[in-house]
């Protein structure tokens, strides 16, 4: 049993940045890296070399100086450990109170060698970007100026203790990116009977969201995706039983935040590949080494995360690691999963330092995976980052052509985003989007264990790809209807029997789930904008089917996972609906789930509801909650509660 806090108890410390702390530190950037490590600083590497921990490492030309150190051929010893007992949201706020601490901290400083001299072993402050500015909410760089030698021990003089300050001064160190969201309005039956759309298996902005209110702030709006937030979790979905390699559920009910509307939901289950039966994997980490990723919740917990995937490696697999900062470089070749403590040295001696060429990186991955293509098997690069690519091919437009090239050589994509500050979400959700690929934010090393362990065959066994679902309504049935969420993966009607436009992908024992609020025919439905009458062709009449009572009919089409031609299977939805109180304990979960992520968008659609009421909802459909997730979310719906009009005040979000 997971202990979840009480709403009056405060779970999560505030996260503060000290200006006059990072003034001391930026001094010193200029002549001098410190960081604050469990371990000693260690002196970074020449210029003409990228780390190789590992044997047979080789290196682009002119690479960036990425690691050194003693090789350590064994995990620590808290990555075999077993499921912790306290939940990621705990985690993350004890990560957001050390974090406080440590910035505080005295600093021991080592003598720099190389460019920017950030090169150094263990987890510590800074990050990257291209100099010191206060004013741009980054520490560390590149700095090619006068070195100044610093004795290893000397002791840096702790900066004054912070000043009570405003919450939003945050801010002013925040560069964190999200894409903006409309969301979802409802749509005339008589004009718009079908609704198309991608399905979405990631994660990422429920797990963020949560390091948010951790910190001790809301999420920004754009920052919640709700389909990612009810997707975050499983549900207990009828397995598929034909040729097909997923089935579809779904359900009707009466709608919890407006009486008079109904609720469908749409829930697909994957199949499920027992672990003997999983094809071999030919894996490529992509790890963002830069100097951004410095910090311990950056590049520490990602080889951290890796090294626990590495415990179910079998001699048929095969790991290489390519890294990546102002220059990319082959850190290990491909290596047999049986190899671990190979892999796990190389994964030990990589440090942080430099710029972002991620586009650099990305190319050479892709590379080292096709060289060692697996047909039939698993080829997948993993893509470890914080998004803030800054060198090299740094736009949207083109890195989407760089990855939309690269997913024609059959090679899938993961995008595990880590890290706060300066966070670029909208850039690792694109990635994944147009690779071929799932996209999941990393807050904790239990996170890490969830994504890459727990849920290991998910994230990488794709058993289907370019997953489409169009759903038509019935206009005797139907006045208008809402999709929830999905507003960045809706498609066009033609879209659906278009084999050529990509989609998203579902991977083994995935649980995809979609909601539509429905107005009956007959009820008052919200406004829309009319439509002119048309002037050469009448409104069609209803066909016989509309007569039959169902309430609409989901088709869903998809391809094999190395498949160009598509297939489509179709479900009716009959008008079965009963009171809420009666449905599954998955059903009222996921709905209150929705339910919490639109009042903190602030929809206008859920006015008769609140955080009390979804919470409520949730408590009651806890079931099988074997890892403590869904009982986290309630702590997580608390502290919301507290943020949104505590005995503080509401307390404003973050800019982000």
């Amino acid at each position: 049993m997971i202990a979840v806090a009480a709403p009056s108890v405060r779970i999560f410390s505030r996260f503060r940045r000290s200006i006059v702390g990072l003034v001391a530190l930026s001094l010193l950037a200029g002549g001098c890296s410190t960081t604050q490590s469990a371990g000693k600083a260690e002196r970074a590497s020449e210029p003409s070399q990228v780390a190789a921990r590992g044997d047979g490492a080789s290196a682009t030309s002119k690479p960036a100086p990425l690691a050194s150190g003693p090789a350590q051929t064994e995990a620590p010893r808290d990555e075999a450990a077993p499921e912790p007992a306290a939940p990621p949201m705990a985690e993350a706020a004890a990560a957001a109170e050390k974090k406080k601490d440590t910035s505080a901290s005295p600093a021991k400083a080592a003598a720099p060698s190389g460019i920017g001299g950030l090169s150094l072993k263990g987890s510590g402050m800074g990050g990257g970007g291209r100099g010191v500015s206060i004013g741009s909410g980054r520490l560390g760089g590149s700095h090619t100026g006068p070195r100044a030698r610093v004795q290893a021990n000397s002791v840096l003089a702790p900066p004054p203790a912070p000043t009570a300050a405003p919450i939003e001064r945050d801010a002013e160190m925040n560069t964190e990116n999200y894409a903006h969201i409309t969301e979802n309005p409802f749509l005339a039956v008589k004009n718009q009977p079908l609704s198309t759309f991608s399905v979405d298996v990631d994660t990422a902005s429920y797990s963020n969201s949560r390091r948010i209110l951790a910190e001790g702030t809301l999420p920004p709006k754009d920052a919640i995706r709700i389909e990612e937030w009810v997707n975050y979790f499983s549900y207990d979905y009828a397995k598929p039983t034909g040729n097909a390699p997923f089935a579809v559920n779904t359900e009707v009910t009466s709608c919890p935040w407006n009486s008079a509307h109904k609720l469908v939901r749409i829930g697909i289950k994957g199949q499920e590949i027992r672990e003997e039966n999983v094809p071999p994997r030919n894996l490529v980490f992509l790890l963002d080494v830069s100097g951004s990723m410095m910090s311990a919740d950056k590049l520490p917990l990602v080889k951290r995360g890796l090294a626990l995937m590495t415990e179910s490696l079998r001699s048929q697999d095969s790991i290489a690691i390519v890294v990546y900062a102002g220059n990319s470089g082959l850190v290990l070749p491909a290596t047999p999963g049986s190899q671990r403590g190979k892999i796990l040295k190389a994964l030990d001696g990589l440090e942080a330092g430099g710029s972002t060429n991620g586009g650099e990186g990305i190319q050479l991955a892709y590379s080292v995976a096709q060289q060692q293509f697996k047909k039939g098997g698993i080829n997948r690069v993993i893509l470890a980052t914080d998004g803030d690519f800054n060198v090299g091919t740094t736009s949207e437009g083109a890195l989407t052509r760089l990855i939309e090239d690269k997913r024609k050589s059959g090679v899938f994509l993961t995008v595990l985003g880590f890290g706060t500050g300066n966070t670029k979400d909208s850039t690792m959700e694109m990635l994944a989007d147009k690779g071929n690929g799932n996209y999941a934010y990393i807050d904790t090393l239990t996170e890490a264990r969830k994504v890459l362990v727990r849920e290991a065959g998910s994230t990488l066994v794709t058993i289907a790809k370019d997953v489409k679902l169009q759903v038509e309504m019935n206009p005797l049935k139907v006045q208008s209807y809402k999709l929830i969420g999905y507003e960045n993966r809706l498609l066009a009607k033609e879209d659906f029997n278009d084999d050529k436009k990509d989609a998203g992908e579902i991977g083994a024992g995935h649980t995809v789930t979609a909601l539509y609020e429905i107005v009956p025919k007959g009820a008052a439905a919200p406004a829309t904008p009319a439509v002119d009458p048309l002037k050469y062709q009448g409104a069609g009449a209803p066909s016989a089917a509309a007569s039959s009572g169902e309430l609409m009919t989901v088709s869903v089409r998809y391809k094999p996972p190395q498949g160009d031609v598509s297939t489509k299977f179709s479900v009716v939805v009959a008008d079965n609906t009963k009171p809420i109180d009666q449905a599954s304990d998955d059903y009222r979960f996921g709905v209150a789930v929705a339910n919490v992520a639109l009042v903190l968008r602030g929809s206008t659609d859920v006015k008769q509801s609140s955080l009390e009421s979804a919470r409520a909802l949730a408590a009651g459909a806890i079931g099988q909650d074997t890892h403590g997730d869904r009982r986290e979310f309630l702590a997580m719906v608390d502290e919301a509660k507290r943020l949104r009009g505590g005995a503080q005040g509401v307390l404003k979000t973050v800019a982000r």
